[in-house]
């Protein structure tokens, strides 16, 4: 009869009370009974806790979306970001609704990242606005997998490739779709302590950490989404907290007041402590902060291309009635830049490779349609250019001034993505080159020259410049000659590009010349300029010189290639010819910007009675500095196309130490999951090896019974304590039921399911066996010891296939230490098997 207790007499004599064998049907909602649709098991399991935690992540979620602002131009990435965070939570919510597998989530996640993808990340691709294209999926991919990378060498913002959006789109849908999994499958399935309540910070706190990583270093609202991310998860925290939770109403009424002034406390101290210490501790704009993208090696290595100055002499000599390309834009006066180099090596001026400066004039960036500016640029006007190239050829882009956009006519998306910028020179590179029948058309500004009364009290710009090597000591002397009594940087300036404009004579080294010229600009050239009887060069060796004695004096200086065409006609097109090539210097001055200078003199008609001898075959022996050991003799034609031994650079190639780090980050833990694996392999081995080998039968079947006991608790099973091995194989088997209905998509917190009655008989037969063989009165027979191993085994393998894969990877992570104290129990009790109490209980 339900309810009615019974009394029995215990071994020793003392009653005991026992419910009777049928069950009391418990009338909870989270009882036992039968089997309730999934939709129910959701109403149940996926409570109004589930879905408050995962609004208050998606709240954090987005706070750190808004860190994609400073990399991508425009505010539709927070579109692409809150599409994928409603898809990633879609999916995960439809996983717990039908109860689907990891691989069957991770397959409707997928699905649905490209299904709704592309109206959200890729519109421009869109069919009729909202399907899928092949081509808004392939971008998908590419974003999804390469984007991290491009977003790195982007001038920041960016507005393409287009497949950018990509990233806060994948991003938003990565997190929200684990957060949905672990706040609806997760965590209603054990008891919801703090520590499993803030496991779902952490994908709100790695998206965060990455927005800062890939972004600049001037943030948007750093301090204002740093204090609210903070104080909403502090507030969640305390909210959530299970201390409390069994208290009576009174109690709990107590507990929500002050829970409400501790809510209240929380928030003005955070808004106070992160004004207050964001003033005083926070990093000044000199310091900065680190971000990934001034770490990262471009892609575009300009080293690995001939330096343009190189070749000046080509131009005068052989491209000179070539007509290189065509401008339509220019008005009187405007030069085209083609590259711009600040690193002198003592053979040739060149672009400084990132290896010397990281933010010097070899730093390339991948761009969009918007260029980033210039730190240290004053506008005077903008230019609208549209260039149709002719003889020319190379990855050097002519522009005018600091491009701002550029669009390539005709070009398809791969051509467009290999478009690199560096805004500390205003240079524009095409890694795939431009060649004849290339256009496009070049959006920039022109940059404000003052007078010298204006630059007089500014003093130049301290700019970081590699340093100078192998400069002959004749330079340092000259400079000190020209600049006289000049007190001010601007006079001093002034009078090296007077006195190299006046003293010194223009030769190309034609045969139309007077006098020859000798090509090149290494340190034994700029010094035989300043030693014969006359200076006599162009521009390639005057800019050279000028750059080099500013540099002497202290102040940074660089040298720019280009063309000045003298036919330009404002409103027509404009033919550039070889011929106009030029070269000239640049200073920065504080405030202002880079101010150019030309040293390069007018006069060309040379005095042949001041050259005592020939210049046609000059002596190798008076060159000075030696050269070093990879000889430079393309210094005696007209173009030197060195610029590296090739096997060389072949024997010296290394990858980059951001590379090397960031294998060693992500190959290093799972190098050290392995060793531990098989740390925890060995001692498990050693452990079942030492319970197979004991020297007595019992022994050996009372540890068949242990690792069976080990093995279930390794696996996340709940061993009850001070229990029989019959009653600790009920409760195995009903954890197993409940974690078998988990996998089902019914979870914890539906009606407790029946243990499968197979299970519960394997079990409790082993159980059986091993109480037998501890205190039957003899020792066991090998063969019953064979029997029971193997059952323990086969219970085990079935215990590891009713667990989901996490619960698989931490048994091979720890080692129970619970066995062997039973181990020694049971070894105890047989040494006191004859005990009638023992027999009674079957305590082991």
């Amino acid at each position: 009869m339900s309810g009615i207790e019974d009394t029995a007499t215990q071994a020793g004599g003392a009653p005991r009370t026992r419910r009777s064998a049928r069950p009391r049907r418990r009338t909870s909602s989270r009882g036992a009974g039968a089997w309730r649709p999934p939709t129910a098991g959701l109403a149940a399991g996926a409570d109004r806790r589930a879905f408050i935690d995962l609004g208050v992540v998606s709240l954090l979620l987005l706070i750190a979306l808004t860190g994609f602002a400073p990399v991508l131009v425009g505010p539709w990435f927070l579109v692409a970001g809150v599409v994928g965070l409603v898809v990633g939570i879609a999916a995960g919510w439809v996983s717990r609704l039908f109860g689907l597998s990891a691989i069957l989530t991770a397959l409707l996640a997928i699905v649905l990242y490209f299904l709704i993808g592309t109206p959200a990340a890729i519109p421009g691709q869109a069919i009729l606005g909202v399907l899928p294209s092949l081509g808004s999926l392939r971008g998908l991919a590419v974003g999804a997998v390469f984007g991290w990378a491009d977003v790195l060498t982007l001038g920041a913002p960016a507005a393409a490739p287009d497949y950018l959006l990509a990233l806060p789109y994948v991003s938003l849908w990565l997190t929200g779709l684990v957060s949905a999994v672990l706040a609806l499958r997760w965590l209603p399935r054990a008891t919801r302590s703090l520590g499993r309540v803030a496991v779902l910070l952490i994908a709100p706190v790695v998206l965060y950490v990455a927005t800062i990583v890939i972004g600049t270093d001037e943030p948007v609202q750093a301090l204002l989404r740093g204090t609210a991310f903070a104080v909403v998860a502090l507030v969640w925290l305390g909210w959530r907290n299970p201390f409390g939770r069994n208290a009576s109403l009174q109690d709990r009424s107590t507990l929500v007041r002050r829970k409400l002034v501790g809510t209240a406390v929380v928030v003005a101290a955070g808004v106070a402590a992160s004004t207050l210490g964001g003033a005083v501790t926070g990093p000044t704009v000199d310091a900065g902060r680190f971000v990934l993208r001034d770490v990262v090696q471009p892609p575009f290595d300009p080293v690995d291309y001939p330096s343009p100055l190189a070749g000046f002499r080509n131009y005068t000599a052989d491209l000179d009635e070539t007509i290189l390309f065509t401008v339509d834009g220019l008005v009187p006066g405007d030069q085209v830049r083609l590259a711009t180099m600040d690193l002198y090596t003592g053979r040739l001026w060149d672009v400084a490779g990132v290896d010397v400066a990281t933010n010097g004039s070899g730093s390339f960036r991948l761009v969009g349609g918007e260029f980033p500016e210039p730190e240290l640029f004053t506008e005077a006007d903008t230019r609208s250019l549209q260039v149709t190239v002719g003889g020319y050829s190379g990855v050097w882009i002519p522009g005018v001034g600091a491009p701002s956009s550029i669009t390539l006519e005709g070009a398809d998306t791969e051509r467009v993505e290999s478009v690199r910028f560096n805004a500390a020179t205003s240079t524009t590179v095409l890694m795939s080159g431009l060649s004849e029948g290339d256009a496009y058309a070049l959006t920039s500004e022109t940059q404000v020259v003052p007078s010298d009364d204006a630059l007089a009290s500014v003093d130049p710009a301290d700019v970081s410049l590699p340093p100078l090597n192998d400069v002959p000591d004749v330079v340092s002397a000259k400079m000190s000659e020209y600049i006289g009594n000049a007190s001010t940087p601007i006079e001093q300036i002034r009078a090296l590009e007077t006195a190299l404009h006046t003293k010194g004579f223009l030769s190309h080294g034609l045969a139309s010349d007077s006098v020859a010229s000798r090509a090149g600009h290494g340190a034994d050239r700029i010094e035989e300029l300043f030693t014969r009887n006359q200076m006599i060069g162009d521009q390639e060796q005057f800019a050279a010189a000028m750059a080099l004695m500013v540099r002497e004096l202290g102040y940074p200086a660089r040298v720019v290639m280009g063309f000045a065409p003298e036919n330009v006609v404002e409103g027509q097109p404009t033919d550039v010819m070889g011929g106009d090539v030029t070269a000239w210097v640049e200073v920065p001055f504080d405030g202002v910007g880079w101010v150019p200078f030309y040293p390069t003199p007018d006069e060309t008609e040379i005095p042949q009675d001041q050259n005592p001898k020939p210049q046609t075959e000059p002596q190798p022996q008076v060159r000075q500095p030696p050269r070093v050991e990879k000889q430079q003799e393309d210094l005696l034609t007209s173009v030197d196309t060195e610029d590296g031994d090739d096997e060389e650079k072949d024997e010296a190639f290394v990858l980059p130490a951001w590379v090397v780090w960031t294998a060693i980050g992500i190959v290093s833990p799972y190098v050290l999951l392995g060793l531990w694996m098989l740390v925890v392999a060995l001692r498990k081995i050693a452990r079942r090896r030492r319970r197979r080998r004991a020297p007595t039968g019992h022994e050996r079947a009372v540890g068949a019974w242990d690792e069976l006991v080990d093995g279930h608790a390794e696996l996340g099973y709940a061993v009850p304590p001070n229990q029989t091995r019959t009653a600790t194989a009920s409760s195995f088997a009903a954890q197993r039921a409940r974690a078998s209905a988990g996998r089902r998509g019914r979870g914890a917190a539906s009606d407790a399911p029946a243990a499968d009655p197979v299970v519960l008989g394997g079990l409790r037969e082993l159980a059986a066996r091993a109480d037998e063989a501890v205190f039957a009165g003899g020792d066991t027979a090998d063969d019953s010891v064979d029997t029971l191993w193997s059952g323990a085994r086969r219970e085990l393998l079935g215990a590891t296939r009713g667990v989901g894969w996490w619960r698989r990877l931490r048994s091979r992570l720890r080692v129970n230490r619970s066995g062997r104290a039973r181990s020694r129990a049971a070894a105890a009790g047989t040494r006191r098997r004859g005990a009638t109490h023992r027999v009674a209980t079957g305590r082991s």
